[in-house]
């Protein structure tokens, strides 16, 4: 249950947050939110499939949250009213923006090592979203990667629906309400939503996978896979796939689908035409992840170049996601150079 919807002495002191915040105090407004905050901007970019965006529906909403502060009857909680808020603003940007693409959605794979791979900076990439060192259990499986993913095949009611269902435990009447539809309207949307993602996400979550192999297991596997790449290593890399692994790059175009694709892609850019690499263990989107840096040389400094998040079945990679976008390091808090 959020704080805001606590009895006692909490729910007398949101009384006088909102009262102050009515009258036009705006740190009475940010107390009032602050405790909301994060999950707020966690459904933000599960809508939309981008922290950036995300940042930039999140100052939306609570901007129209203060705005209509006044017409806030109390007739549900705060936190009901700014996800009613936070819901509808990324609807808007839904059907501004589009959805956000993986390689994979935009065309077949490649056999091959494809060496002209510019970036397509005309698509609307899926991004990253950095995890927080207290997110829950629930917390994390709600970003996993195939997860945010599939939500982008849906429209955006069939999205926040499902959202606000299964991840956020809203009744349909709810949802109906937040969203000015009817109880059978939401019902259909959840049912529709529910086959299409249900077919794309794995049955078993990352977060269980991770939790089967421990930590001591995933450092293991983290070391090994930055290891063989920093020497060129292609056996020892190849042999912690799966037979049906598949390696994406956004912003870039081609992927790799299948061990032999993917071991001729490796051994051809990676394992031997980048010099060099050094790499620092992340999580991201409540998975394991490695901060690529690439130089010139082995002594040379090494720059920001990929995010790579590894995507488990079992003690295997089943999926590497390499998010080649320099810009991302400072959002999920790593150092400029290496």
């Amino acid at each position: 249950m959020s704080s805001l919807e606590l009895s006692g002495g909490r729910g007398w002191a949101v009384t006088a947050e909102l009262e102050a915040a009515r009258g036009g105090d705006d740190l009475a407004f940010d107390r009032l939110v602050g405790p909301l905050r994060r999950e707020l901007h966690a459904h933000c970019y599960r809508m939309l499939g981008s922290s950036y965006d995300a940042d930039d529906a999140l100052q939306d909403a609570l901007l129209r949250a203060w705005k209509g502060l006044a017409r806030f009857e109390g007739r549900s909680s705060v936190r009901s009213w700014l996800y009613t808020v936070a819901t509808r603003t990324c609807l808007d940007l839904v059907e501004q923006r589009g959805r956000r693409a993986l390689p994979m959605d935009l065309g077949p794979s490649s056999d091959r090592a494809v060496l002209d791979n510019p970036p397509l900076t005309e698509i609307s990439w899926l991004g990253p979203y950095p995890d927080q060192p207290g997110d829950s259990y629930e917390q994390r499986e709600a970003v996993q990667l195939a997860f945010v993913a599939a939500l982008q095949h849906l429209p955006g009611n069939q999205r926040a629906a499902l959202l606000l269902f299964e991840v956020l435990d809203f009744s349909a009447a709810e949802i109906a309400e937040m969203m000015d539809t009817s109880t059978a309207s939401v019902n259909s949307a959840l049912q529709r939503a529910r086959r299409i993602v249900n077919d794309k996400v794995p049955a078993v979550s990352q977060q269980r996978t991770l939790r089967d192999l421990g930590d001591t297991k995933i450092r293991d596997i983290v070391t090994q896979y930055s290891t063989a790449l920093e020497q060129g290593d292609a056996e020892s890399f190849i042999a912690l796939l799966t037979k049906d692994v598949t390696w994406s790059m956004p912003p870039l175009g081609h992927w790799y689908d299948g061990i032999e694709a993917v071991r001729d892609f490796a051994t051809t850019i990676p394992l031997t035409l980048c010099p060099s690499w050094r790499h620092i263990p992340v999580t991201v989107n409540g998975q394991v992840a490695i901060a690529g840096y690439l130089g010139e040389t082995a002594d040379s400094e090494h720059l920001p170049w990929s995010i790579d998040v590894l995507t488990f079945d079992g003690e295997k990679i089943a999926a590497v996601t390499s998010f080649v976008d320099p810009t991302v390091f400072p959002l999920l808090g790593l150092p400029p150079r290496q």
